[in-house]
């Protein structure tokens, strides 16, 4: 039997708990333009894919189990298996389960301008899909990928990010509180990525140095980044109660926290073990599927998002805000206090200056900014101007 796309399960809520009851590895979102029941519907008994000998007999699940295998071999993260398996679905879904060594370009490309104009996805999403194709057909399959040159990757628009004033910031932080407080404080003052601030062990924070680790963060890696000193203190207390759950997890023969890698096999009582503990960690216990032990996760994403979304409600604020642009706040603000470039390009983890020059529009050229000619023109000095007040501007002209 095939397996068939399951439909996302709700995020559920214990009762006079804020935190999600669902199993943070779990919880897989599909793109915002899509529905669940828009998504490959498989039938109950799919035919094989039959081709060449490497691909002979193989159902769509055991290709999609050959992908997994193939991105987890070459350390892809996780989100990266996860979306790269939905677009496979797709694309197999599209024309019918048939035999992908049978299409080429032309389906590619027919399957693309479908995303693009009946499913009016962006160039973004449009060249993910074809990034998981491109892996399909070059690793998983073995195929030679001179005949997919001529697939053109959609032209993405460059787009400036939004940005809060300080002022802002202060008002959407002030009606927050707790963990997502906290959190959001910490993104902001020190340039984190959502996941990455979750992410966080213990052993990632120096509080002589008033520094945080960043460890396997975007493009598997580490840097350091600054811990903010208005955050020590409530970061302190927040580790004495993380300290004492962690406490009562051992008690409970629990107290485990997911590894690295093989680390477990190196390590054998390292996931009991303090420093390893996550900064913020979830408020219930999933059993992983694969080892059987009993883990607490870190925070989900989601519990951070809530809050920020309400906080933005809240306040009144008419721009978007998520918790992932409070990054590009922290960007532009440094930029705007005087920090040169190439610090904030460390503290980000930007590969390339170039991406953070796009924190460069929000500053003034010229010393204190750019005046506008029409601001010139109306201040300049004239007697019959301060006699009458400015000229009127005629509107036939």
């Amino acid at each position: 039997m095939m397996d068939r796309i399951q439909p996302m399960r709700r995020l559920g809520r214990h009762r006079g708990s804020p935190w999600p009851r669902e199993t943070p590895l779990e919880a897989l979102t599909p793109p915002p333009f899509l529905t669940w029941s828009e998504a490959v519907a498989l039938p109950a008994s799919p035919p094989s894919i039959a081709g060449r000998p490497s691909a002979a007999g193989m159902t769509v699940s055991q290709l999609l189990e050959r992908l997994s295998h193939a991105l987890q071999t070459l350390h892809y993260s996780r989100r990266t298996e996860r979306a790269y398996t939905y677009w496979v679905r797709r694309f197999l879904g599209h024309y019918g389960l048939r035999d992908p060594l049978g299409m080429g370009a032309d389906e590619i490309r027919s399957f693309l301008s479908h995303l693009a104009v009946n499913e009016r996805v962006s160039a973004s999403t449009e060249n993910q899909a074809l990034c998981a194709l491109v892996f399909l057909y070059g690793r998983v399959l073995g195929l030679d990928l001179e005949s997919l040159e001529g697939v053109e990757w959609a032209k993405a628009p460059r787009r400036l990010p939004v940005v809060l004033t300080r002022g802002e910031v202060r008002s959407v932080l002030e009606v927050m509180s707790g963990v997502p407080q906290l959190v959001c404080r910490i993104l902001y003052g020190s340039g984190l990525r959502l996941v990455e601030g979750l992410s966080l062990r213990v052993k990632d924070l120096d509080f002589e140095r008033n520094e945080l680790t960043i460890r396997d963060g975007k493009g598997a890696k580490d840097r350091v980044s600054v811990l903010p000193a208005s955050c020590r203190e409530d970061l302190r207390e927040h580790l004495e109660r993380v300290r004492r759950l962690h406490k009562k997890d051992l008690e409970r023969g629990l107290g485990r926290a997911p590894l690295p890698f093989a680390l477990m096999e190196k390590y054998r009582n390292a996931d009991r073990e303090w420093a390893w503990q996550y900064v913020f960690p979830a408020s219930s216990i999933y059993t992983d599927r694969h080892t059987g032990l009993q883990h607490r996760h870190h925070l989900h994403e989601t519990v951070i998002q809530k809050a920020m979304a309400e906080a933005v409600r809240r306040s009144g604020l008419s721009k978007p805000a998520t918790p992932h642009t409070l990054r590009h706040y922290s960007a532009t603000h440094l930029l705007d206090s005087g920090y040169d470039i190439r610090t904030v390009q460390e503290l980000l983890g930007h590969s390339d200056v170039q991406t953070t020059m796009i924190y460069t529009h929000v500053l003034n050229r010229g010393g204190r900014g750019v005046r506008s000619p029409i601001d010139i023109l109306l201040t300049q000095a004239s007697p019959l101007w301060n006699a009458c007040g400015p000229p009127r501007m005629d509107r036939s002209a």
